[in-house]
């Protein structure tokens, strides 16, 4: 292996060490636990070798949104696939859903509630934002008759977002989640 070869390696794996230190910290102390100077810490390297891979802060946590999309993604893809018919799909995808934000919380408000620089619902969207939306919409598609599909799909986003959001911050009983995760998806499906 070349010199070169072994440094990109390296960088590739500090690159990671660094992303995968910030999620494990905003899981176990919340967003604001994750500071530069606290990373650097945790991964023994100085604050320069974090600058050398992300401008700070909002870049790693941007970096974190795409890796956490790529593992969304992952999850509702293995949901819809299998289920045997378009309403159990569509059911089993709302449920991987709500599971992956209450499994994860801190991942999920990096995702979608703190502000992060990625263009979202854009051509220009990381390939992993696109593969945990597509996974929505493949779920809708079968559903969608002649309604709009993206517009469709954002909508049931929209809902199970509102959801998991609303319940997560004690503005919903969570006692009567799986009831309300129930009727919207049958809303959907009907």
């Amino acid at each position: 292996m070349s010199i070169q070869a072994r440094r990109v390696r390296e960088r590739a794996e500090r690159e990671r060490l660094i992303v995968t230190t910030a999620r494990e910290l905003a899981e176990s102390e919340g967003w604001d636990a994750v500071t530069t100077r606290r990373l650097a810490a945790e991964i023994e390297y100085s604050q320069p070798v974090l600058y050398s891979h992300f401008k700070g802060k909002d870049a790693i946590m941007a970096a974190v949104v795409v890796e956490g999309c790529a593992d969304m993604a992952a999850e509702l893809r293995a949901a819809r696939t299998a289920a045997p018919d378009p309403q159990r799909a569509l059911a089993a995808v709302g449920a991987a859903y709500a599971a992956f934000a209450e499994r994860r919380p801190a991942l999920y408000d990096a995702m979608f509630t703190h502000a992060v620089d990625l263009p979202f619902a854009t051509p220009e969207a990381p390939p992993a934002l696109k593969e945990a939306f597509g996974e929505l919409r493949e779920a809708v598609l079968p559903l969608a008759g002649d309604d709009n599909l993206e517009t469709l799909t954002e909508t049931f986003w929209s809902g199970l977002h509102g959801l998991m959001t609303l319940m997560r911050n004690g503005r919903l009983r969570r006692e009567d989640h799986d009831e309300r995760l129930a009727l919207l998806i049958s809303r959907f499906s009907g």
